[in-house]
C-alpha cells in the first residue's frame, strides 16, 4: 500500500453503511427496472424478489472486499462496482453528493477517482467534502497539488489529504 494505515479493520458501522449503499444503488440501478418491466410474479411478488435475497448477500461479500486488506481484491471490486454501477458508458462522473455517501467517501480515501489521476477543483472539493475556495486555498498553500499537463489536482494529493485528516481527527479508514 502507500505506507498509510492498514486496511481490513473498518468498524462495523461502516460495513453496515455500505452494504445498504450498495444494495440499494444496485436494486435502483438493476433490479428495480426490471420489476417497472416484469411486474410481479403469479404470487404477487415482484420478479426480481429472488435476485435481491442474493443481492443482500453479494451486498456482504462486496463491502467486505472494499473493506478487506487484499489490496489487489478490493481494487478489482472497486473497479467492477464503479463500472456496473455508477457509471454511464465510459464516463464516470457521479453527482457530487456521491463523494460523501460510504462507498464513495471509501473510494476517494483508498483509491482516489477511480478513471482520473487529476480532477477539476470543483470534484476535488466534492471529494473532500469542502468548498472549491477550500481547495483553491489549500493548493496555494502547497497541501493539494497540481498536475502540470491539466492544471487540476492531483488525486493522489487528495488521497493523501484525506489520509491526513483521517489520522489527525482519529476517524476509521
Amino acid at each position: 500500500m502507500d505506507g498509510g494505515p492498514a486496511w481490513g479493520a473498518a468498524p462495523t458501522a461502516v460495513h453496515v453503511a455500505i452494504v445498504r449503499q450498495l444494495a440499494c444503488d444496485v436494486g435502483a440501478r438493476l433490479l428495480d427496472p426490471l420489476d417497472r418491466l416484469l411486474g410481479t410474479d403469479r404470487h404477487d411478488m415482484p420478479v426480481s424478489s429472488v435476485l435481491r435475497r442474493r443481492l443482500e448477500i453479494a451486498a456482504e461479500v462486496w463491502a467486505a472486499q472494499v473493506l478487506g486488506p487484499d489490496e489487489r481484491l478490493a481494487a478489482e471490486t472497486v473497479r467492477r462496482l464503479v463500472a456496473e454501477i455508477y457509471q454511464s458508458g465510459d464516463v464516470f462522473a457521479p453527482p457530487f453528493e456521491w463523494w460523501r455517501t460510504p462507498f464513495g467517501a471509501l473510494v476517494a480515501r483508498r483509491f482516489g477517482h477511480p478513471a482520473a489521476e487529476a480532477v477539476s477543483l470543483t470534484v476535488a472539493s466534492a471529494m473532500l467534502g469542502i468548498t472549491r475556495q477550500g481547495v483553491h486555498d489549500l493548493v496555494r498553500r502547497g497541501k493539494l497539488r497540481r498536475d502540470k499537463a491539466s492544471g487540476g489536482v492531483l488525486v493522489s494529493s487528495v488521497r493523501d489529504r484525506l489520509a491526513q485528516l483521517s489520522e489527525a481527527f482519529g476517524h476509521e479508514r
